[in-house]
């Protein structure tokens, strides 16, 4: 059996391979005596969890509860004045405070429709929690105000198509093609409850809007060690809202910016059983464009919101309990202003053989 033919669990949840070649860590072993003639080995790459990767295979089903944690908070203070000497502002000061945790229990199922083909679909569950705090200090008074919103029910279901592009050959990379599709199942921006101000009285649990994302992944297995990239671009669906929020603003044509994906990193197989990945993942969205229609006037104006760069460095460690069964750990940690702090992934796939 030579290191490619059985694989490890585990990596990360942004481009974690349901499977990478395990006994990475040990050597192929030749017989003794006459060496063999050469070949061109040959090696099963079966799939990857999330963006794809090594495949699920023929006839197998993955099924993978998942859990995640994710901490985000915002920590801003602006003045608003005039600086009359160095130590002297008059003015207005905000002192915004505010933390947001997120709590997601999803099912993924992954079925090997072929040893090249596997399909994917995902049904999360999401709590939601976010308080605030602004506080805005004049001369004279002071005044603070404190918000707690929450919310909890079904996200977006997903469904995926993971296709190996090539045969998997020893000094090759192997290329996988992706396409995945996000629905609006969850509670979007402008489904959930608003007061006469437009205010939300509550969180969404969905983004409103249907995407599509193709990418594509590439694994270069490398003993004992497997290096992976992936290149996505996640393509937002416009809609028309048609619909008011609050008393005074009446939304029309939203179009969500559009985003890239790119990460890449690599899986490290410490023996059979235990591996980990070291990662980085960007994400570079563009500007979402609303429409907004005043009634009262009839006159139309748009606005743009600004670009974000969501990067976040990675951590994974994976234990094959048995052939079918692993826990896979996964940290994200965020390197620039617009990504979430922390971001903990618990993950425990196991799998059957269907026919």
């Amino acid at each position: 059996m030579t290191p490619y033919q059985r694989l490890l669990i585990g990596v990360t949840g942004f481009v974690s391979l349901a499977s990478a070649p395990a006994l990475l860590a040990q050597e192929t072993i030749q017989p003794v005596g006459q060496e063999p003639p050469p070949s061109e080995p040959e090696f099963n790459v079966q799939s990857m969890a999330e963006y794809g990767g090594v495949l699920t295979p023929r006839g197998r089903l993955m099924l993978e509860p998942e859990f995640q944690y994710t901490h985000e908070s915002i920590n801003r203070m602006t003045f608003e004045g005039v600086e009359v000497l160095s130590t002297l502002l008059i003015g207005v000061f905000t002192a915004q405070d505010i933390d947001r945790d997120s709590y997601m229990a999803a099912m993924t199922g992954r079925l090997g429709v072929t040893d090249r083909l596997e399909l994917e679909m995902k049904v999360p569950y999401v709590y939601r929690d976010e308080s605030s705090r602004v506080s805005v200090a004049e001369v004279d008074p002071a005044f603070d105000i404190d918000r707690a919103l929450s919310n909890n029910g079904l996200g977006d279901i997903e469904v995926a198509a993971h296709y190996q592009l090539n045969r998997a050959r020893e000094g090759r990379p192997i290329y996988i093609g992706n396409l995945r599709y996000k629905s609006t199942t969850g509670d979007g921006p402008f489904d959930i409850e608003r007061n006469s101000a437009g205010t939300p009285g509550e969180l969404p649990t969905g983004t409103g809007f249907h995407a599509i994302e193709p990418s594509i992944t590439m694994l270069f297995p490398s003993a004992p060690a497997v290096y992976f990239a992936n290149l996505g671009y996640t393509y937002n669906l416009s809609d028309t809202i048609d619909r008011p929020v609050g008393d005074e603003i009446f939304v029309g044509k939203v179009d969500p910016g559009d985003a890239v994906r790119v990460s890449f990193g690599m899986a490290y197989a410490i023996n059979p059983r235990t591996s980990f990945t070291l990662g980085y993942k960007n994400d570079f969205i563009g500007k979402t464009r609303t429409e907004y229609f005043d009634p009262t006037t009839g006159r139309s104006t748009s606005q743009n919101s600004s670009t974000l760069n969501v990067g976040a460095m990675l951590l994974g460690w994976s234990y094959q309990l048995n052939q079918d069964t692993a826990i896979n750990l996964n940290l994200e940690f965020g390197v620039t202003e617009d990504a979430p702090d922390t971001v903990l992934t618990l993950r425990i796939p196991f799998g059957m053989d269907l026919f």
